[in-house]
């Protein structure tokens, strides 16, 4: 009997697997071992619930169908319009059949678009009786030549009238001209775990600044990929995980150097004392291999900061603050009226009742809350400008030290469900839902990230304005952007609340909408994107990528099948390659099967501890394998592999260097012999995820000033510039 992978017409049938399908809700997957799943009716309508739609029984599905296909067709125009730069695109309207449309286009710099929008009629178009009226389709041609940009689509039939978001977008993004024939290499590296002599027990945004510089300088590299800098607590305990941000919106102010804002060098002497004192507190943090206390750090800091702050500003450092307000608009009220309740009210996290769930923008206790403080609201508010302006200046100097690339800023795939744009702006974001991963031969229990996922429905009503924000506000800091979980654009997979991991399914995005954003942000700025595309990723979805001119990630370690590695050469060329990820031990840790205790040690394993041992065994020696075949390791090396852990961590890079990838990433924890892995997925605080110092292989600390003197990385150097 043939293997069942696909649904039956029976089941596609049946109502509630037709609401399903209509709002993009999968109702059966295929898993990366090429298992087939159909999803529970249970898990449908959770799921169709946090969209908001009703239904629990027969009636309610049957009317939330009538509902959705009224309202589609009444539509005059969909809220959101896609078109591509260079082709003529063609928009569906609905009116009335004796009230012809009227458009006019505003264009994003507020001109009214003087060329021609033809309005055809549709030889087969359908019409539909709604409430007693005819409507009929017909057709808007928009020209070829219509610029870059977000414009405005005003339509005009009878009575009614409708704007849509038209989003114009190049059709790719191009490559840099030494990637077209050619590729770039960089570093990747946690931010957090690098300190310097300066730091105050956590890397910040001057320790990227000379990571970016000295990186050009000493080893011709042409950028850094850095976890996200995304914006987090601003009181204490803060969150570890840098995937797991209160805003996307915004930077982590947390990672500000006082003694580099521009104010420092006005204080008097006590403020100076102040601040030197609270550094001299944190700064035998520096030297700790064991663990980051960010916690220590910030208590400290902040109040460093807060002398600064009250030093005042200049009239022409006065005049930039306020246009960055003025730029950032409602976003920064939300994040600093957030970090105003946080300080003022607590953590969200600490009463079942808290002021999150219990209160919103609008509360009377809010508004008199912002009224009181409107002093630590201010600080706020130039927290994240001093943030943002660091960062900035950090790319400005690798851009002036001649990195073609600089800054690769890396995007998380949500927010904290508690955090400021949840709380701020909850309609755009699911409700009962969380974002995870369904179970794979990594993580056999699944995943489950704990962030509510944006709604489709928001996003496409609001012509996805606040994902535009956000990538922009990225590229303003970086000249690449890495968006984890790029198939998140394409497909999440949504948990109902209550439910483990295995019991999600997929949701779907319009994809070519998302991509055409960051088409339109990156070619702004000359930038890149590259997509976290590892796992099941479907073959339109490669493919989607390729033709957006969005690069994919390779990973040594991954690009196997069958057991059997393949060789470099042969790996796709439009990638990030790397030789690992954050959530697996660096190369030599990997070689000594730190992933294989890890899990033993966290009871992570469903299988038997051996049967998975036995596995990373058969990996292991895979991978020596294809690296002594393809030259790029002594066959000899295999005698004694611990002694020559150095050289088959060499070879992984020698492999990586012989890919056609156009960009390669060499890893800083590989280049120093670090074995501890920095993120192990599944787990909280039973390892120290997040909060691993940067260390060498005898566990000592390695501080910024020595980092590329060492042998490691100068050889790894030689390697990537071979």
């Amino acid at each position: 009997m043939a293997e069942q992978m696909e649904e039956s017409p029976e089941r596609l049938a049946r109502p509630l697997v037709c609401l399903a399908s209509m709002m993009g809700v999968a109702t059966s997957y295929t898993g990366l071992s090429r298992d087939f799943h159909e999803i529970s009716d249970e898990t449908l309508v959770a799921i169709l619930g946090a969209l908001g739609i009703d239904a629990t029984s027969d009636e309610a599905i049957e009317k939330a169908i009538a509902d959705i296909t009224r309202e589609r067709h009444l539509r005059l125009i969909d809220p959101t319009v896609l078109h591509t730069v260079g082709k003529e695109t063609h928009v569906t309207l609905r009116t009335g059949i004796t009230e012809p449309a009227q458009v006019t286009l505003i264009l994003e710099n507020g001109e009214h678009f003087e060329g021609e929008l033809r309005l055809n009629a549709m030889p087969e178009a359908k019409v539909h009786e709604i409430d007693g009226k005819f409507i009929a389709e017909s057709e808007l041609v928009l020209p070829a030549e219509l610029p870059v940009g977000y414009h405005t689509l005003h339509v005009e039939s009878g009575e009614r009238s409708e704007d849509a978001t038209l989003i114009s977008a190049p059709e790719r993004i191009e490559m840099l001209d030494p990637m077209k024939n050619g590729s770039l290499w960089g570093w990747m590296a946690q931010l957090y775990s690098i300190r310097s002599a300066d730091s105050w027990g956590v890397g910040d945004y001057t320790d990227l600044r000379t990571l970016l510089t000295d990186g050009k300088r000493y080893t011709d590299a042409d950028f850094l990929l850095v976890n996200p800098l995304h914006a987090a607590e601003p009181v204490v305990p803060l969150t570890p995980s840098p995937y797991l941000p209160v805003s996307r919106r915004f930077v982590n102010f947390t990672y500000i150097r006082p003694e580099d804002i521009p104010e420092y060098n006005t204080l008097d002497d006590d403020a100076k004392a102040a601040v030197k004192a609270a550094h001299a507190k944190v700064e035998g943090f520096n030297n700790d291999p064991k663990l980051i206390d960010r916690d220590a750090m910030w208590l400290e800091k902040k109040s460093a900061l807060r002398e600064i702050f009250n030093a005042g500003l200049s009239q022409e450092r006065q005049r930039e603050f306020d246009e960055y307000k003025a730029r950032c608009g409602e976003d920064l009220e939300a994040y600093a009226t957030w970090c105003l309740c946080y300080e003022m009210w607590g953590a969200p996290e600490d009463k079942p009742d808290n002021w999150v769930r219990a209160m919103d923008k609008q509360s009377p206790e809010v508004i008199e809350l912002r009224e009181k403080h409107a002093d630590v609201l201010e600080f706020y508010r130039w927290l994240e400008w001093t943030a943002t302006q660091q960062l900035h200046l950090a790319q400005e100097a690798a851009r002036t030290a001649g990195m073609k690339i600089g800054i690769m800023s890396d995007m998380a795939v949500g927010v904290h469900p508690l955090g400021s744009e949840v709380w701020w702006n909850p309609e755009r974001f699911a409700k009962g839902a969380t974002v995870g991963a369904p179970p794979d031969m990594f993580n056999q229990q699944g995943q489950n990230w704990s962030q509510p996922p944006l709604s489709p429905l928001a996003l496409r009503n609001t012509g996805y304005l606040s994902y535009r924000e956000m990538v922009r506000g990225m590229f303003d800091c970086a000249g690449a952007v890495r968006i984890d979980h790029i198939l998140g654009l394409f497909r999440l997979w949504w948990i109902p609340e209550g439910h483990t991991a295995v019991d999600g399914t997929y949701v779907y995005y319009d994809h070519d909408v998302m991509l055409g954003i960051l088409a339109i942000e990156a070619s702004r700025v000359g930038g890149i994107i590259v997509g976290e595309d590892l796992g099941v990723v479907p073959d339109y979805v490669q493919k989607s990528l390729s033709d957006h001119g969005i690069l994919g990630c390779a990973v040594e370690w991954f690009e196997q099948m069958d057991g059997v590695f393949t060789p470099p050469k042969h790996w796709r060329p439009y990638a990030l390659a790397s030789v690992n990820t954050h959530d697996m031990p660096p190369a030599a840790g990997y070689l000594e099967y730190e992933h294989v205790k890890i899990r033993e040690r966290l009871g992570l394993l469903e299988e038997g501890a051996e049967a998975f041992e036995a596995s990373a065994r058969a990996e292991h020696n895979a991978m020596l394998q294809m690296l002594t075949d393809e030259g790029y390791l002594d066959p000899s090396v295999l005698q004694d592999e611990t002694a020559h852990e150095t050289e088959i961590v060499e070879a992984l890079y020698r492999g990586l260097k012989g890919s056609p990838c156009k960009l390669l990433a060499a890893s800083i924890v590989d280049a120093v012999g670090e074995k501890r892995a920095q993120n192990q997925p599944g787990t909280d605080n039973e390892y120290p995820n997040w909060r691993v110092p940067l260390a060498d292989a005898a566990g000592d600390a390695v501080m910024l000033e020595d980092l590329f003197r060492g042998d490691l990385l100068q050889s790894i150097t030689k390697i990537m510039n071979a």
